[in-house]
């Protein structure tokens, strides 16, 4: 076989690079295209407020149920294979969705969507990490801030379907094709050998070592719950909170939401070069700081505009959180390629699921300030737990 040329290396992993960052970008926008389409499937289904929020729940049931799989789809076929057919499925369970005819058929679209996204996540994520690797050098965060672009990139595209008037499965089918086609076109760039070849933490572990393994992956899914936490915040009672408890205009109680998101995906982009200049812990445990003290002072004092600069910070704060914890359960010796990363990635649905039902419920018992008090104590949980994460970052 001839010898590869000088610098055909590093066009290669560029292009993996722009590959997973399209994947990433897809994943994104696929689902958000749906999203801005759901008052409409409510009101056309005839759906009640419970069986609405039943349906909707099952994309969350289907994650959680088929998450585990992950691992061994990955070890079996690859990431990249894994990521592009579990798109493709995705993809049209949107479709089916948007042209659900019942309700029945809404929740089980969007149940087999949910299975076929927490497969995807892995599968983009084992691949991102792979790459990573190869690089020597933090790129994981800049993947996720790709992956935000997508989500806004679909969210628009599914309210300007609305606003032109375009009928649901058309929109979804035409969303669906797009992505598809993009997905297809970067499968090619990929790094498609064995996973497990470009591993090298998958060593067995057996006697006292294993038990250090395990707990060191507890820590791992602990810190990504923390950080989904404080983004679930944003996501479900800000603007409920800014509203309701502040008094905020309807224009204006969205904006602590809008700003959580932008300023995570702002610490994402420079995420990367934080963490190879820092490293994770160094960064984690300043970030669960200031997210601690944003949104305890913006509790503290009820202010409408300290209380969005407050969901700001919190979202700086955990920019790099669930990027760094996906890497450190990925890179745990001992563990089979994609195990740690699919455990991880499937207790941190499930703590996804459980967190706003606790704000919830301190809401109902106390008040939703009290109940918002989950996003500085998570900040001080990153903080304390920060230590189990890399203190230089790797290369």
């Amino acid at each position: 076989m001839a010898p590869e040329r000088p610098g055909a290396g590093e066009a290669r992993t560029r292009r993996a690079r722009i590959a997973i960052a399209a994947v990433f970008l897809t994943n994104g926008a696929l689902f958000a295209n749906l999203l801005p389409r759901y008052p409409e499937i409510k009101a056309d289904l005839a759906m009640s407020n419970v069986l609405y929020g039943a349906a909707v729940a099952s994309f969350s049931a289907g994650a959680l149920l088929a998450g585990l799989t992950a691992a061994t789809l990955i070890r079996r076929f690859g990431s990249a294979p894994v990521a592009l057919v579990t798109t493709y499925l995705l993809a049209a369970f949107m479709v089916v969705a948007a042209a659900a005819p019942a309700p029945l058929w809404f929740a089980g679209a969007l149940f087999l969507a949910g299975a076929s996204d927490a497969v995807t996540d892995v599968a983009q994520n084992t691949n991102g990490l792979r790459l990573q690797r190869e690089y020597g050098r933090s790129i994981i965060n800049s993947l996720h801030a790709v992956w935000a672009v997508g989500a806004i990139l679909g969210g628009l595209m599914g309210t300007a379907a609305i606003a032109l008037d375009i009928g649901r499965t058309p929109h979804l089918a035409v969303a669906a094709a797009v992505f598809c086609a993009v997905v297809t076109v970067a499968y090619r760039h990929l790094l498609d050998d064995p996973d497990h070849a470009r591993h090298p933490f998958a060593e067995p572990a057996g006697g006292r070592g294993a038990g250090a393994v395990y707990l060191a992956l507890l820590a791992f899914v602990a810190i990504a719950i923390a950080g989904v936490t404080v983004e679930d915040a944003g996501n479900t009672w800000a603007t409920l909170y800014l509203r309701d408890s502040l008094g905020a205009p309807a224009a204006v109680a969205p904006l602590g939401y809008v700003a959580l998101v932008t300023f995570m995906f702002l610490g994402r982009l420079a995420g990367d070069r934080l963490v190879d200049r820092f490293g994770e812990r160094a960064v984690t445990r300043v970030g669960g700081l200031i997210t601690a003290l944003g949104m305890g002072l913006a509790l503290l004092l009820e202010s409408v505009p300290v209380t969005i600069a407050g969901f700001a910070v919190a979202g700086l704060g955990v920019a790099t959180v669930v990027p760094a914890a996906m890497r450190a359960a990925d890179e745990l010796p001992g563990l089979r390629a994609g195990t740690g990363l699919t455990v991880l990635s499937w207790l941190m649905r499930a703590g996804l699921l459980g967190a706003p039902l606790l704000v919830g419920v301190i809401a109902d018992a106390t008040s939703l300030r009290l109940g918002l008090l989950t996003v500085p104590v998570a900040g001080l949980a990153l903080v304390a737990l920060a230590g189990t994460l890399a203190e230089r970052a790797r290369r």
